[in-house]
């Protein structure tokens, strides 16, 4: 392997550090955007039973903010319920962007290794060439079709370098943004329901038992 990874030069550093760069980040934000952790369940009729008991006071609602992704959110709106709909709207919207932003960081990161990689790669297989056909020149040599097509197959390794990054990096980074539309669409239906539960226009669903 690591004969491998010398017959392509010095652009597979860049191609490894992308590597190593992206495989940190897909594992970070699958863990981070675990649904769980970012839209927990049953999290709104926990809400709805502090409200109820009155038990929401200002802790709860710094314990709610530092909860989840969707506590945060839930938070926002509740500490400005008192001003109405549109306030509290807006205050959720606010939180949202937030949230929002950072359930896709690292994501921009990805896309660009994605985009990257293989181009690294090419661009090492043009070196590569480039490097085997002066020798030639230089040296005055027949070209013995052996030869260069040893130099040829060394050239390619930093192409098909690039695309073993570049291929799952695509897919990771696709997959990510997909999981990070769905968690934003539940959120979004959560926090429609805490403000007509607040403003009182619907009842929420308690959890089985919990009621």
């Amino acid at each position: 392997m690591w004969e491998l990874v010398k017959s392509g030069g010095w652009m597979m550093l860049p191609i490894i550090l992308s590597s190593i760069a992206a495989t940190g980040i897909v594992a970070e934000r699958l863990w981070t955007l675990r649904a769980s952790r970012v839209t927990p369940e049953h999290l709104l009729g926990q809400v709805w039973r502090w409200i109820k008991d009155k038990q929401l006071d200002k802790e709860k609602l710094k314990q709610l903010r530092a909860d989840s992704p969707l506590g945060e959110i839930l938070a926002a709106g509740l500490a400005n319920s008192k001003h109405g709909r549109e306030i509290m709207k807006e205050c959720i919207q606010e939180a949202a962007a937030r949230v929002i932003h950072e359930l896709e960081r690292y994501l921009s990161a990805l896309g660009t290794i994605a985009a990257m990689a293989p181009l690294l790669g090419l661009l090492g297989t043009v070196l590569g060439m480039i490097d085997i056909f002066s020798s030639f020149m230089s040296t005055g040599m027949t070209t013995n079709a052996s030869v260069l097509a040893g130099g040829i197959s060394k050239a390619l390794v930093t192409t098909a370098s690039g695309l073993m990054v570049g291929i799952p990096a695509v897919f990771f980074h696709r997959f990510l943004l997909r999981r990070v539309d769905e968690l934003v669409v539940g959120m979004e239906q959560e926090a429609i329901k805490l403000v007509e539960v607040v403003q009182g226009d619907r009842d929420v669903d308690m959890p089985e038992g919990k009621a």
